[in-house]
C-alpha cells in the first residue's frame, strides 16, 4: 500500500511566525518557571506520491497523524477548511488509518522562562521512487476552521458537557483529540487545541527521575508526540495527572497526560483514572458585583500559568478548588501544593485576565490581589488574601473581598487590608476547621 501525507495545518503556519519573548518572573509560593531557551523550526511538509493501485491518504496536524474518519467528521462539521479552495474534484472520503498500537509512557527555580521560535520553513520529506504510473494524486491541505465548534467552545470553567467519573482509556485516545468527554474543560483563546499548556519532552525516557529539556508550545500549536498536555477541570475540581517520579531538572514542575511517541495520550499518574478529581473542598466565591468577574488559578503543577479560568457571574456562587496537602501533587522539594488564585478587575472576560499580560492592565499575572486556598497537613483549610508583590505592588483592584466563616475577619477594602478590623500592609490569612465553610465574597460596598 502506498501513501499519501497531506499536512493538516495548525494556526502557527496561517499567521506569520516571528521570534518573540516572554519575560515571566514570578516570586511567590509555588510558582516555579524556567525552561531552556528553546529554538525550533515549525517546518510543514506536504509530499504526494504516485503509484498503481489503491493509495492511501494520511492526514497529518502539525506533523501528527490525525485519523481520516475524524478529518470526514471535521471537514463535515466545520472542524476543518480547505486551504487554497477546493480540489479538482469534490474532496474524497477519507479511507479509514489504523489507529498506532499504544505504548508504554517513559519543580523550585524563579528565573524567567523565554522561548524562541525561528520562522517556519516549507521542506520536503524524501519518499521512495515511484513506480511509472499515469495516474495522479492531489494533496488537500486542511487546516482547522475559525468558525468550528471548537473555536467557539466555552473557556469557563463552571460548564463543562464531560463526564468526570468516566475513566479514561491510556492509550486510546489520539494526541490531537482534546479528551472533553472525559470532563477536561476545552480552552480556547489559548489556541493550544483546547490544552492550558503543552510540555514538549524529547528527551524523557521511561524512568527518568528529572527532564532537563523542556519545550514549551506557544499560541497557535497543539499536543504532540513525547509531550505533557495540560488541561483544566470543572470549577471546584483539579486535575489527576502528572509524572509522579519525573520533575524539571531546575525545579520546574509537569502536568498533564503523557502523549506517547505513537501520538496517543497516556494516564501519567495511573492513581488515577479518571481526569479530574476532587479537592479538599468547603470553599466557594460569591460574584455580589454588578459585572463578571475572573478569578484565575495557576496551572500547577504545569506549565504554571495564570490560566485555569473561572469566569464568575452577578449574584452566582462558585466552588473553588482547595488542594489537599497530604494526597495532592508534592515538588521534589518536599513543598505542599495549595491552589493560588489571581483576582482580576471585574468586567473582564477570562480571554483577556486569565493569561499572561501586560503591566498597568490589572489582569492576569498583573492583577493586583492573590488569593489562596488550601488544606494544610494539620487538617486546617487556609484562605489568604495578599498583594501580588512584585508584580503588581501599587494595583488597586476595582472592587471589595472578604473572606466569611472564619474566626478571624480579612477582607480587603478600597485597597487595603484589614485583619480583625486592623489594617494590615502583609494581607490576611483565615483558617477554617473540617467541616466549617469558607466563602469569597466580592462586593462594591
Amino acid at each position: 500500500m502506498k501513501f499519501s501525507h497531506v499536512a493538516l495545518l495548525g494556526a502557527s503556519t496561517l499567521v506569520a511566525a516571528h521570534p518573540r519573548a516572554h519575560h515571566i518572573a514570578h516570586h511567590h509560593l509555588a510558582r516555579h518557571n524556567g525552561s531552556p531557551v528553546v529554538a525550533r523550526d515549525g517546518a510543514v511538509a506536504v509530499v504526494t506520491q504516485t503509484a498503481p493501485g489503491p493509495v492511501e491518504t494520511v492526514y497529518q496536524l502539525n506533523g501528527v497523524d490525525v485519523a481520516a474518519l475524524d478529518v470526514a467528521k471535521g471537514l463535515a462539521d466545520g472542524r476543518y477548511v480547505v486551504v487554497g479552495g477546493p480540489p479538482t474534484s469534490a474532496t474524497p472520503t477519507p479511507t479509514p488509518t489504523p489507529s498506532p498500537s499504544p505504548s508504554p509512557s517513559p519543580s523550585s527555580t524563579k528565573e524567567a522562562a523565554i522561548f524562541v521560535e525561528k520562522k517556519p520553513t516549507s521542506s520536503a520529506v524524501p519518499t521512495p521512487t515511484p513506480e511509472p504510473t499515469t495516474s495522479s494524486t492531489v494533496a488537500i491541505v486542511i487546516a482547522p476552521s475559525s468558525s468550528s465548534p471548537a473555536a467557539a467552545a466555552p473557556s469557563d470553567s463552571s460548564s463543562n458537557s464531560g463526564d468526570v467519573s468516566l475513566e479514561f482509556p491510556s492509550g486510546k485516545v489520539a494526541c490531537s483529540s482534546f479528551p472533553s468527554k472525559y470532563g477536561a474543560v476545552y480552552n480556547d483563546y489559548l489556541k493550544l487545541g483546547g490544552y492550558l499548556g503543552v510540555q514538549r519532552v524529547p528527551g524523557y525516557s521511561l524512568g527518568a527521575k528529572s527532564i532537563s529539556y523542556i519545550e514549551t508550545a506557544i499560541a497557535g500549536e497543539i499536543c504532540t508526540k513525547n509531550s505533557y498536555c495540560s488541561y483544566q477541570c470543572p470549577a471546584g475540581m483539579q486535575k489527576s495527572q502528572w509524572p509522579a517520579g519525573a520533575q524539571g531538572a531546575t525545579g520546574q514542575s509537569i502536568g498533564g497526560l503523557y502523549c506517547n511517541n505513537d501520538g496517543m495520550l497516556e494516564l501519567s499518574n495511573t492513581d488515577h483514572k479518571t481526569l479530574c478529581i476532587e479537592g479538599a473542598g468547603g470553599v466557594t466565591v460569591q460574584n455580589k458585583l454588578g459585572d463578571i468577574a475572573c478569578v484565575c488559578r495557576t496551572d500547577y503543577p504545569g506549565t504554571e500559568s495564570e490560566t485555569v479560568s473561572l469566569e464568575t457571574q452577578p449574584g452566582k456562587s462558585y466552588p473553588l478548588t482547595s488542594p489537599d496537602a497530604l494526597s495532592y501533587y508534592e515538588a521534589a522539594t518536599g513543598g505542599h501544593t495549595s491552589a493560588q488564585y489571581y483576582i482580576n478587575d471585574s468586567g473582564f472576560a477570562a480571554k483577556d485576565a486569565c493569561t499572561w499580560n501586560k503591566p498597568g492592565s490589572n489582569l492576569g499575572n498583573y492583577s493586583p490581589l492573590n488569593l489562596g486556598v488550601g488544606k494544610g497537613t494539620d487538617g486546617v483549610t487556609y484562605v489568604a488574601l495578599f498583594y501580588n508583590r512584585p508584580s503588581n505592588p501599587d494595583g488597586v483592584l476595582n472592587f471589595n473581598v472578604r473572606i466569611d466563616g472564619g474566626t478571624l475577619g480579612c477582607k480587603y477594602e478600597n485597597g487595603f487590608f484589614y485583619a480583625d478590623g486592623v489594617k494590615s500592609d502583609s494581607g490576611c490569612t483565615v483558617g477554617f476547621a473540617a467541616g466549617k465553610e469558607a466563602k469569597i465574597v466580592m462586593y462594591t460596598s
